[in-house]
């Protein structure tokens, strides 16, 4: 067994002005090593471990980062219970909103909000990423619900073993004492990536299957067409080794799973079937990782003192040994001290490979305004030049973490500019695609079900940064050019540098602001009045944008006389009054008039109008919003 073991010297050993050339061949000797073992090594069994919230083990917090890539597509079990029995609930638990269409039809559930059977076992994708570089997880968010609900109830009951209360405890700030109903925890639910053994033995995902009662690593197997011996080394389990209902077991899969057709379920034995575990196993492990751990430290500590007495000289005079690594950080060219608190989960880069990326900013890479397509170690990226402060945007996106919203993977701070870096988004922006270039009818290569499935993604995106984010957050700029679409044409929404945090305790706290800024024809009304700020902001800014994935129309339509006319106040006389159904089929878009429903259409128009209402009470939330899109996708498939 290998594992992932970081190394602190302690100064004393090797001070800055000492030259420690032989050490650091060591230690990258050493480190070497342990990578070799980390990237061939497999995961630990949790063993019931998770059911001692107040014994810390390394299988507790989560499965160790060694496998090839530092993010992947992985895939995890949840067994139908309601109230979360549907794809749609079963998403919303599980942090996987987006993909409610894709769990109905990898289960075979007519729709996603369709009904699904008590305890049917459900396979649900997950974006798997590394958590500080130590443990795999999928981030889910959960607003504790009863009174009774602990980090206990919340990981074995609610989320069915997915989590572990260690692992709750660790990444949330609130002591288990401190918990009360309406309070938001982040919930990271485990998974792995492969590592580079089960790569080359054809895996090429890793799915986080559930025991249940009865299930032995054979039937677990057999389920998925896998082999027995796959899942031992997996779990680093061996034949005799006893797994128990509730934990989790990591399965190495070639190909996307499927429907599980798994036996029906039986209830829990009584205890005197409950065999114990056996421990030998899981101690002969532990001896070994000892041994191993502690002779690599002596051999340490060992070749510290040599290299210290052979290389020694006087320290300067002039030049305290703490300082070395202080002036390290603060010579960081941040001019913004908000800035400095990002470090820790973004990349740094430096001006030079900005440069290089972006072959030294050549016009031939730029995407649009100040934004240029890069490339580094091969992979694309966008990035975007900015002015001033922009530690407010960098410090929102930090903490953001969702499909439909593009990501932020590091900046570089240069001469009073900041470059932020992002993940590219190929297809550009959906204002390209609704209303730049009609001449050559742009828009028409938008498909009705595609703009559908954008309002969907958008709506799915909004509803986490209002619910699911701790704080709540309101974009403040939601507009046609702020959302880019995917190559498969899923939408991403960009540019925060206007968001704003809400207060924790009360999602529809209020805020007033004399600096009313944003797009013109997207701004609700009690906003530009008196600059109140609320979730209701967005969803104003949303039912705009329905109207032009509706009609193709501009937020802002000019007249012959250069007059402009608001498209939100023309839908309310489109539906209003008689012949709604002529008015309402001469403002479809031309495009995807024929292919789109009259019936579906209206719902879409009767959305919107209700999201531009000019009662900021009278328009519905967005969990409101994404549930009612959910039944019209699925009417649209249908």
């Amino acid at each position: 067994m290998a594992i992932a073991m970081r190394v602190c010297i302690p100064f004393e050993i090797c001070p800055p002005w000492m030259a420690c050339k032989s050490f650091s061949i060591l230690l990258l000797l050493l480190q070497s090593i342990l990578q070799f073992g980390v990237l061939k090594a497999q995961q630990a069994y949790v063993d019931n471990h998770q059911l001692d919230c107040n014994n810390w083990t390394p299988s507790t917090k989560g499965y160790l980062c060694n496998g090839v890539q530092s993010s992947c597509q992985s895939y995890i079990t949840f067994r139908s219970n309601p109230p979360y029995n549907s794809p749609a609930n079963i998403g919303y638990l599980l942090g996987t909103q987006e993909e409610a269409t894709r769990i109905a039809s990898m289960n075979k559930i007519p729709s996603d909000v369709a009904t699904i059977p008590a305890h049917k076992q459900v396979v649900v994708p997950v974006n798997c990423s590394c958590h500080k570089r130590l443990y795999y997880q999928h981030n889910a968010s959960y607003r504790l619900k009863y009174k009774n609900e602990t980090y206990f109830t919340l990981a074995n009951d609610t989320y069915q073993g997915l989590s572990t209360c260690q692992a709750l405890m660790e990444q949330n700030p609130y002591d288990l004492h401190s918990l009360y109903v309406g309070l938001d925890l982040h919930v990271p639910l485990r998974c792995a990536c492969p590592t580079s053994n089960q790569t080359a033995f054809g895996a090429k995902y890793m799915l986080t299957y559930m025991v249940t009662w009865g299930d032995t690593v054979s039937e677990i197997a057999q389920l998925f067409n896998v082999s027995v011996q796959s899942v031992l080394d997996a779990n680093e389990l061996l034949e005799d080794d006893v797994i128990w209902p509730f934990t989790p077991i990591l399965v190495p899969i070639s190909s996307e799973p499927s429907m599980i057709a798994s036996p029906p379920y039986s209830p829990p034995p009584t205890p005197v079937d409950v065999v114990p575990v056996s421990k030998s196993n899981s101690f002969r492990k532990w001896v070994y990782v000892a041994v191993g751990i502690g002779g690599g430290l002596l051999i340490l500590v060992t070749f510290s003192g040599l290299s210290y007495w052979y290389f020694r000289t006087p320290p300067p005079s002039h030049q305290k040994p703490q300082e070395a690594n202080v002036s390290k950080i603060n010579d960081l060219p941040f001019p913004y001290e908000g800035i400095q608190y990002s470090i820790e989960s973004l990349i740094i880069y430096k001006f030079e490979d900005i440069q290089t990326a972006t072959g030294y900013f050549n016009e031939d890479n730029k995407i649009k305004g100040s934004v240029y397509k890069g490339s580094f170690r091969g992979d694309h990226a966008a990035v975007k030049v900015m002015k001033g402060d922009v530690s407010s945007e960098i410090n929102i996106l930090k903490k953001i973490n969702h499909s439909n919203i593009a990501r932020l993977s590091g900046f570089c701070v240069h001469n009073g500019n900041t470059y932020l870096v992002y993940e590219y988004v190929e297809n550009g922006s959906l204002e390209d695609w609704l209303h730049s270039g009609k001449n050559d009818q742009t828009s028409c290569n938008l498909s009705w079900k595609q703009r559908l499935q954008i309002a969907y993604n958008i709506a799915d995106a909004f509803n986490y940064l209002h619910n699911y984010t701790t704080p709540p957050f309101v974009h403040k700029n939601l507009n046609t050019s702020n959302v880019l679409l995917h190559g498969d044409f899923r939408a991403k929404i960009v540019n925060f540098g206007l968001a704003r945090k809400l207060a924790n305790d009360e999602q529809g706290a209020t805020q007033l602001t004399r600096h009313v800024v944003g797009t013109h024809g997207y701004m609700a009304p009690e906003y530009l009045e008196n600059g109140l700020i609320t979730p209701k902001l967005d969803v104003f800014a949303y039912g705009v944008v329905i109207l032009e994935l509706l009609s193709g129309k501009e937020a802002v339509i000019s007249d012959s006389n250069g007059e402009e006319n608001m498209l939100f106040a023309l839908i309310r006389e489109v539906l209003q009054e008689d012949n709604v159904g002529e008015k309402l089929h001469a403002f479809i878009d031309p495009c995807v008039r024929d292919e789109l429903p009259l019936h579906l259409a209206f719902s879409m128009a009767q959305l919107a109008k209700s999201c531009v209402a000019h009662d900021p009470n009278a328009r519905p939330s967005f969990l409101q919003l994404f549930m009612t899109l959910s039944k019209i996708v699925s009417s649209s498939l249908n």
